[in-house]
């Protein structure tokens, strides 16, 4: 197994900016927390810190400002926390970088309007969304549907023993919409995993609400829980992994449609065993153009964000001028000296 294990605490949704930093630092005892205007100062710091680190299990948190960023590092096996400011609210220390990197921060106002614009343009999607939903939904069994997840679960958690303890939920992002389109991290997730379960279905089909109920059952049991929100619909579970039981369940749908490659991976396909046979043929012309009006709405945020992220790399070049790679070794020789 690979010591890196890469996930977003971070997304751009459809409810805006969310963070779900909180539930995987709670039991951390050094929070450090790095503060400069440049946030591609900060992931060249966390990237030298990942290499000094390289014999532990690291955590890397992805950043939904795109792939050239890093919102932090987690080393768990030492109780270590390396973050972003941006994301971080409250540490044990802050590290002001702008002793060593003098900066005065650029004006963001142009970058969060057409930010706040993406945000629009996924709030439409998702309004949109719900209609494709709503076709589906009256279309389902339910009896059927509590049915079969029980005997999913039940089957899942045969044999296992309930542990006397409180379980730890991490929420988490498995990806998220960014300037580099919308991207996610599932087969470093699922690579680790020997039991993966691909649910296919469509909009409104029970996914989440199905493994919402296989991570409370886990929980129930005093194991502890990775679950992954949807970077769409920020309500919304697209993975359960738990690693006690060396099992993972993910929606396996467009923009994240993968497919069993592996020994004890399954197809678990909620749209065959939950909705009305034919469904999709009798509401094939309103399906069609909910789902292009839906496409619109993703494809205009995704723009939105482009254009952000074109001047916030103008931005971010401005910053980064002056500095050299001696500069950021010393930077971080100084970090790890003054840890506790």
């Amino acid at each position: 197994m690979s010591n890196l294990l890469y996930y977003y605490v971070t997304g751009n949704t459809a409810e805006g900016f969310v963070n779900h930093l909180e539930t995987n630092v709670f039991d951390i005892e050094k929070v450090i927390i790095l503060k400069h205007p440049s946030i591609r100062l900060k992931t060249a710091i966390i990237k030298k810190l990942t290499k000094l680190y390289d014999e532990n299990q690291l955590e890397i948190l992805e950043s939904a400002l795109g792939k050239d960023f890093f919102d932090g590092v987690i080393v768990r096996d030492q109780s270590v926390a390396f973050l972003d400011d941006r994301i971080a609210e409250r540490g044990t220390d802050t590290i002001n970088l702008t002793a060593s990197f003098p900066a005065k921060e650029q004006n963001p106002a142009e970058v969060n309007h057409l930010t706040q614009l993406a945000y629009d343009s996924f709030a439409e999607g998702l309004k949109i969304h719900d209609e494709l939903e709503e076709i589906y939904i009256n279309q389902m069994d339910f009896d059927y549907a509590d049915a079969f997840s029980e005997e999913f679960i039940e089957n899942l958690l045969n044999n296992v023993q309930k542990k006397n303890r409180t379980a730890h939920t991490y929420t988490r992002l498995f990806g998220t919409n960014t300037v580099d389109g919308i991207v996610n991290v599932v087969p470093q997730l699922i690579n680790a995993i020997n039991k993966v379960y691909y649910i296919k279905g469509r909009a409104g089909t029970g996914k989440s609400t199905f493994m919402k109920k296989i991570a409370a059952a886990c929980a129930d049991h005093g194991i502890d829980v990775e679950l992954y929100y949807c970077s769409f619909d920020p309500k919304s579970v697209d993975m359960v992994l738990v690693r006690d039981l060396d099992f993972c369940i993910f929606d396996s749908t467009d923009p994240h449609e993968f497919f069993p490659e592996r020994k004890g991976e399954v197809i678990v396909d909620l749209y065959d065993e939950f909705i009305a046979a034919g469904t999709d043929e009798k509401f094939a012309s309103e399906i069609n153009n909910t789902n292009a009006r839906y496409k619109s709405s993703m494809k205009n945020g995704i723009h939105y964000l482009k254009l952000a992220g074109e001047i916030f790399s103008r931005q971010e070049t401005n910053y980064m001028k002056a500095v050299t790679e001696d500069d950021i070794e010393q930077t971080v020789h100084k970090i790890i000296q003054s840890l506790p």
